[in-house]
């Protein structure tokens, strides 16, 4: 049976040249070995006519014309007058899974279609192209020439096992088989076939599906090239020099989506504002091929609340109240909402809900007093197994209080997630794990294959914004996820993980950049509290940044927000201008543009009791959309190739054997490096990134770099003690929305908040300082003991007379070496050389079967176990385990 593989595009670089009545953007692959000509006509004044002959050509059937290089195309969008291309002019590689290049946006450019002399100009087209443009592409937009970004992992591993009939395939490149050198055929062999696979991507999350909705049946599918909005970033995590990548992907939902307080709850089609699907990846890199390579990943959700809610932002408030805009008692919403989880993820569906559950004056608590009876009500139309699972806990009333550790409560939560859903790993269970039973790994919940395992279900978290305890609380279940994850490819003895190691500081800074990036996105600013601040670890100096994030996302909500939602409505083609309708800014509100039941009747009612799906429930608890039925294979496209053929050859795509490369311009070494960033440089310690390590031992400090020591010593004294900055609802909200237990731990904690001066300490600091050695047994500040200073004097003494003897020996063998004619060959031409030629080491003949054996291992050609190894394997095992 052949095997599956995915397609790389065939467009990679572009070139544009013009003509008064045509554009012609040519195409080609990475190697430009193969060209595609797209013809664009430009003597229509408002129609897009693109002639696409779908033939792939080499390059010496192209004339000789001026260069200017591109990268992709990105869609097309029309406004008032004509059509516009948007183009990818320059791209950053940010990520890399098992030989698959995931590149970042970094610049666009915008090309109107038509030419000038049957241009029709409209007075309001230039402001509607400023309007398209406030969506700055270059910020956190991403693609890949050959992974599907819109799906996880699991379903694209998923789809490389499905077995693909040959009726169903078609051929691809027939037209240029003849020109190629076949080995197989030649020798009169059958040629190796494989399929190549192109899947079709999950429209919710591509950003870019209106654009190119023009164009999808009339080009080839090389030309389409779909982008995701969210956060990518990849770190490599050293393990005693075995490499192992940690990459994060965030996808953000393109439908209800927008800013803060202008886009909440859910829409009548179940979508939900906020919506992020995060998915953690572990990779072995010592094998980078997605097929052969070890694998893992987890996903997470977050997302508003799936009810019709809204914050009235008419009146300037930090905090406007929230409001029920539509009674729905049925849970109407929520089902088409939990229908498409079903679809993606299966089950069980576990909610973890963070809003606030006791509050004087309600504001979050409205939204928990809706959504837990929704919740029961779809419950009891489910069969049981698969019912929707729900966590309460009231984060934020939790962290104030003094007892109480916020983090090891998330800990438990996690625990018990993950192993109800369990993950995704491409390999079955190595033999240790049965030899070394661990407990928690029996009690793993998913699906097990013989491939490995799945994950069946998903975590959803949410509070009111879903930005902040939201990440912290994602955090903590990708901490737990992340020790199964290196537990199941052999990395680590035990699936648990320590705070403070070099793996967890790693996992901890792509989570807060995973978190920043997703509140600047949805918020306006960055992060109002992290990890470290639920730790209660954060320097008291994080709390004016904190006052100053708050302030800064009070400031965006207010004036730019508006200006942000227009742009991402034209940008999702949301809204198409027309001169037949109001413009974009004359519109009172964007309620009706996602809403489209309020515009047209719908033509089915959807059941109330059966809310789901027809067939969920048949492959539960696998997701529906992995599922090999029919419906799935129709959306999957196949084409046979040859196995050597360049639209599968993943080597030639990441390594560039056609090109000079310098090893310091690679992605692998300027990515981030545990060993480099976090592993501390002094001699002695243990290097393993597992080994819990003190603040100040690693190479990037939890507290940072301080401008002086004294500073350092105060802040680690008080870092401690010191509570949690004020959240942005303790900020914003009034006296009367609190108790008057909160109040007092309010103001006690403002008490022991209270900054420290540090520029005259008094005596009584200094007397303070002196008493009180260091947290490791050392005071820095106190003067060394007369002993200890007559050993330094001493040792010092003893370097200088060695120096001495040095020189005089060097001087001696040079004044030997001119006196017997002597000449000594250097090995290098560097003058600074201080080796000489010696003579080989000689391998006697048993240490070359050995490698022999090693050498004919790697290739397969496994010899014969002799007694001799058959006697050392079980006395190893006696001695090991027995």
């Amino acid at each position: 049976m052949p095997v599956n593989a995915a397609v790389i595009r065939g467009v990679q670089k572009l070139v544009l040249y013009e003509t008064r009545a045509r554009y012609f953007l040519v195409g080609s692959n990475n190697a430009q070995t193969k060209h595609r000509v797209l013809k664009i006509d430009r003597t229509e004044p408002r129609d897009l006519v693109i002639i696409d002959d779908k033939v792939s050509c080499s390059q010496s059937s192209q004339t000789s014309m001026s260069f200017s290089a591109l990268s992709c195309l990105s869609g097309f969008v029309r406004f008032l007058e004509g059509y516009y291309i948007v183009l990818i002019t320059k791209r950053r590689r940010m990520a890399d899974i098992g030989g698959h290049s995931i590149y970042k946006i970094e610049d666009t450019n915008m090309i109107y279609i038509p030419n000038d002399s049957v241009r029709v100009t409209h007075p309001d087209e230039a402001r509607y192209v400023r309007i398209f443009q406030n969506v700055d592409l270059s910020s956190n937009f991403y693609f890949s020439y050959s992974y599907d970004l819109s799906h996880s992992l699991q379903c694209n591993m998923t789809l490389l096992q499905m077995p693909c009939d040959a009726g169903e395939s078609e051929e691809l490149n027939t037209s240029g088989r003849q020109d190629s050198f076949d080995i197989f055929e030649e020798e009169g062999l059958p040629t190796p076939v494989v399929h190549g696979l192109i899947n079709e991507p999950y429209a919710k999350y591509v950003w870019n599906v209106r654009l190119l909705e023009k164009v999808k049946d009339i080009v080839h599918p090389d030309w389409l090239l779909y982008i995701i909005h969210g956060f990518c970033g990849q770190s490599k995590l050293l393990i005693y020099g075995r490499p192992v990548h940690v990459t994060l992907i965030a996808r953000r939902s393109s439908r209800f989506a927008g800013t803060r307080f202008l886009k909440r709850g859910a829409n009548c089609e179940g979508d939900v504002a906020n919506e992020v699907e995060t998915e953690q990846i572990i990779h072995d890199a010592s094998v980078m091929s997605l097929t052969a390579g070890s694998f893992s990943s987890c996903v997470q959700v977050r997302g508003s609340v799936p009810l019709y809610w809204s914050q009235d932002i008419s009146t300037m408030m930090p905090k406007p109240p929230i409001r029920l805009d539509q009674a729905d008692p049925y849970a109407h919403v929520a089902a088409l909402h939990f229908d498409q989880m079903l679809q993606r993820f299966g089950s069980p569906i576990i909610i973890l809900n963070l809003v606030k559950k006791r509050e004087k004056r309600k504001h979050e608590k409205i939204l928990s007093e809706e959504f837990y009876p929704a919740i029961t009500n779809l419950n009891q139309f489910l069969p049981p197994e698969h019912g929707i699972e729900y966590i309460a806990w009231d984060m934020a009333r939790y962290t104030k209080s003094k007892l109480c550790n916020v983090l090891d409560r998330l800990s438990m939560i996690a625990e018990n997630v993950v192993k109800r859903t369990g993950f995704f790993v491409n390999r079955p269970d190595f033999y240790c794990h049965t030899l070394r039973p661990d407990e928690r790994w029996g009690d793993l919940g998913g699906k097990v294959t013989p491939n490995g395992r799945l994950q069946t279900g998903v975590l959803r978290t949410n509070c009111v914004d879903c930005l902040d305890r939201t990440n912290t609380a994602q955090f903590m279940v990708g901490k737990c996820a992340l020790a199964y994850q290196l537990y199941a490819l052999g990395m680590i003895d035990k699936p648990k993980l320590q705070f403070d190691t070099d793996c967890i500081r790693l996992f901890e800074e792509l989570y807060e950049d995973h978190g920043d990036t997703l509140s600047l996105q949805y918020g306006g600013s960055q992060l109002v509290h992290r990890v470290k601040t639920y730790r209660k670890i954060a320097p008291w100096t994080q709390h004016s940044k904190d006052i100053m994030q708050t302030l800064s996302r009070y400031y965006s909500n207010a004036f730019s927000d508006a200006d942000r939602q227009d742009a991402i409505n034209l940008f999702l083609q949301v809204f198409q201008p027309s001169e037949s309708k109001p413009h974009l800014w004359e519109l009172p509100t964007d309620f009706y543009l996602h809403h489209s039941d309020t515009m047209v009747l719908p033509h089915q009612q959807h059941s109330y009791t059966h809310w789901w799906t027809d067939g969920v429930l048949t492959f539960l608890p696998s997701p529906y959309d992995e599922a090999h039925c029919e419906k799935n294979r129709r959306k999957v496209t196949v084409k046979r190739v040859n196995r050597f053929d360049e639209s599968i050859d993943i080597y030639t795509e990441i390594f560039k054997p056609y090109e000079l490369t310098s090893f310091d311009d690679t992605f692998s070494i300027a990515m981030t490096n545990s060993a480099r960033e976090f592993m501390p440089k002094t001699v002695g310690l243990d290097p393993s990134p597992f080994t819990v390590r003190k603040p100040d031992e690693s190479a990037k400090s939890v507290l940072g770099s301080k401008s002086s020591k004294e500073e350092a010593v105060l802040q680690r004294k008080t870092a401690a003690s010191a509570p949690p900055p004020p959240s942005e609802e303790q900020i914003s909200s009034s006296s009367e929305d609190d108790s008057e237990e909160e109040r007092e731990d309010e103001g006690t904690a403002s008490q022991r908040s209270t900054p420290i001066r540090l520029s005259e300490p008094s005596d009584s600091v200094r007397a303070h300082e002196v008493q009180h050695p260091e947290t490791y047994g050392l005071n820095l500040l106190a003067i060394p003991p007369d002993e200890d200073i007559l050993i330094y004097h001493r040792s010092e003494i003893q370097e200088k007379l060695f120096n001495i003897i040095t020189i005089y020996n060097s001087c001696f063998l040079c004044e030997y070496v001119l006196n017997c004619n002597l000449f000594l060959a250097p090995v290098s031409l560097f003058p600074s050389d201080s080796i000489y030629e010696v003579s080989a080491p000689e391998v006697d003949i048993q240490s070359r079967e050995v490698f022999e054996c090693h050498v004919q291992t790697g290739r397969g050609w496994v010899r014969t176990l002799c007694q001799e190894d058959v006697l050392m394997y079980r006395e190893y095992i006696k001695n090991r385990y027995m």
